[in-house]
Parts: C-alpha cells; sequence; structure tokens
C-alpha cells in the first residue's frame, strides 16, 4: 500500500481536480444541436430590413405562425404586422429548408441547417433552373454552408447563446436573347415618313454572388437574426435582407 504526505496528497487533489475541470469543459467545444421539435402555435415575429440599390430602404415587421407538422414538414403562415392583406400560407422541411419547383421537379433552393449541427460542419445546395424570368435562358445557383461556432448576440427579444452558421454562394446565368425596336421620323423629297429599325442582342453570361448568415438558438427553435446578401455581375451588392427577432411564443 502506498502512502502519501499530507502536501502530496493535495497536490494529487489538486490535479484530480483540474482533470475533472478539463472533462467538464469538453462538452462545450464539441456541442452538437439536434433539429428542433417544433409545433402547432409556435410563433415569431421579426423586424425585416430590406435595402435594394444606394438608397433603397424599408422595414416592416412580419409573423410566423405554425398550423400543423408532419414527419417531413413545416406548414406555416406569413403575414406583416398591421397588414389587412391575408397571410401566405408557406411549407418547410423539418429543419426549416425551403423546396418549390424548378424544371417541374420540387427542389431544395435554401438548407440554412443540416442538423445536427456541429463547429466546422459543411454542406452543400446545388441546382440549374431553365428559364427562370424573361432576362435570363438558365441559372445555376452553388451555396456552401459552413458551421462558423458559438455567439452571443443581441436583438430586440434578447440576449442569446447562438450557433452562426454562414454561406457563400454564386450564380452564373446566360441572357436571353432580345431585340429593341427603334423608330424615327425622316423627311425626304416626298414628306416625312416613320423609319423602323430592329437591333438584335445576342445571348451573353452573367454572374453574381450571396452571401447568408443565420445565428440559430436552440431554445427559440429558429434563428434570431438571418442576413442575406446579393451581388450581380459587376461585384456590388444589389439586396440586403436582415431579420431580427422581436418576440416569440412556443407551444406547451
Amino acid at each position: 500500500m502506498m502512502h502519501f504526505s499530507q502536501s502530496q496528497s493535495s497536490s494529487m487533489k489538486n490535479i484530480v481536480l483540474g482533470l475533472i475541470s478539463v472533462t467538464l469543459a469538453l462538452p462545450c467545444f464539441a456541442q452538437s444541436v439536434d433539429a428542433p421539435s417544433v409545433k402547432a402555435g409556435d410563433s415569431w415575429t421579426y423586424r425585416l430590413t430590406v435595402e435594394k440599390g444606394p438608397s433603397g430602404w424599408s422595414q416592416s415587421r412580419s409573423e410566423v405562425v405554425v398550423s400543423h407538422v408532419t414527419s417531413s414538414s413545416i406548414y406555416y403562415s406569413t403575414k406583416q404586422s398591421g397588414s389587412t392583406q391575408a397571410a401566405n400560407d408557406l411549407f418547410a422541411g423539418t429543419d426549416w429548408s425551403r423546396s418549390r419547383d424548378v424544371n417541374g421537379k420540387e427542389t431544395v433552393i435554401n438548407k440554412p441547417f443540416s442538423f445536427p449541427l456541429s463547429v466546422g460542419k459543411t454542406w452543400e445546395v446545388q441546382y440549374t433552373e431553365q428559364h427562370p424570368n424573361k432576362v435570363h435562358r438558365f441559372e445555376q445557383w452553388s451555396h456552401k454552408f459552413t458551421v462558423v461556432g458559438f455567439e452571443t448576440i443581441e436583438v430586440p427579444a434578447g440576449k442569446f447563446k447562438a450557433i452562426k452558421i454562414e454561406e457563400e454562394g454564386r450564380w452564373n446565368a446566360e441572357m436571353e436573347p432580345a431585340q429593341t425596336i427603334l423608330q424615327g421620323a425622316q423627311t425626304g423629297q416626298g414628306g416625312a415618313t416613320m423609319v423602323t429599325q430592329v437591333q438584335k442582342t445576342t445571348a451573353g453570361p452573367a454572374t453574381g454572388r450571396t452571401y447568408k448568415a443565420f445565428w440559430y438558438v436552440p431554445e427559440v427553435k429558429r434563428w434570431v437574426k438571418s442576413v442575406e446578401e446579393y451581388y450581380g455581375n459587376g461585384g456590388v451588392r444589389t439586396e440586403r435582407y436582415t431579420g431580427e427577432l422581436e418576440s416569440f411564443k412556443l407551444s406547451e
């Protein structure tokens, strides 16, 4: 049997306590966040700020209310506070991913979370859409999401410890060929006549980038802040959307 002096015993005690402290601290760095258990009646109100171009700016409030939840989807409505218009009814995946019709097929176009969330985790969303609008012949979108880490963030609803996710994306498009009709008066010996000219524009490429950030809080079941930025062909930011949580109410 080994015997320790009082000083040796005290040293061993400090070492053991130190090891326990390190062990207790480790989960904070290795922590992962599971998918939320969203329920009917859960609601969140956000302050939304929209910035377009160098001077366009507006602010509003939007309320999100869950109507029902299935094993694969969250059905909810959004309505601008104070508006007399009917609410928009939408659906999302149980991870709050958004899907819509792309080339005749339901396709995930936005996936801010991939649960369980852990620092350093990455995932991608990619799709190509034919004739998305009158200007583009097609658009190719590529988004890469990364879990950056934990941050303390303050929004109108309060101060929260959140896990931050960032997205960097690129888009490529080909312009639709177009034609411009020019008309003008031409004067001659016989008087004035109208002259029509048709100028055709050939298809050309266009590119741009996106940046998004989401601050997700498990006890809120949703993000408390979001930022989405869109950059055009010239590398200039054309749009920015910011959402900040003002209040929330969760069903029991």
